[in-house]
């Protein structure tokens, strides 16, 4: 019982283990994946938008897996990214279909819109 009020109030603990776990696979990467890896996290944390525990844990387990198999397969940095490294992070972030913090101001705006609509019609 303990639990479940804990994570009523910090989020899910197996959430936290999975974060913990990508930042040490992340840690494990060899230059310069590492560095770029993180770089493409912190560019998902302000672009990617996702704001649903479940579905961000495993967008960055996959993007881990993505990083360790450049690393196996000998991919360079530029040939997994390509030209537009911001690009390749919101393309890699909309295959995500988790709820997204814009989400409730779209509601809030589409509701502010019927409103008005229904002002417009007495």
């Amino acid at each position: 019982m303990a639990a479940k009020w804990y994570e009523v109030v910090t989020g899910s603990l197996e959430q936290k283990k999975q974060w913990r776990q990508y930042k040490a696979r992340v840690e494990a990467l060899p230059e310069p994946y590492r560095g770029a890896a993180k770089a493409v996290e912190r560019y998902l944390m302000y672009a990617g938008g996702v704001v649903d525990g479940d579905t961000i844990v495993q967008m960055y387990a996959d993007l881990a897996d993505l990083w360790e198999r450049a690393v196996a397969d000998g991919t360079s940095v530029r040939d997994l990214v390509g030209d537009d490294p911001a690009t390749f992070a919101e393309e890699f972030a909309a295959a995500y279909n988790g709820k997204q913090w814009i989400d409730k101001e779209r509601d809030r705006l589409n509701k502010a819109i019927d409103e008005a609509e229904r002002g417009e019609q007495r």
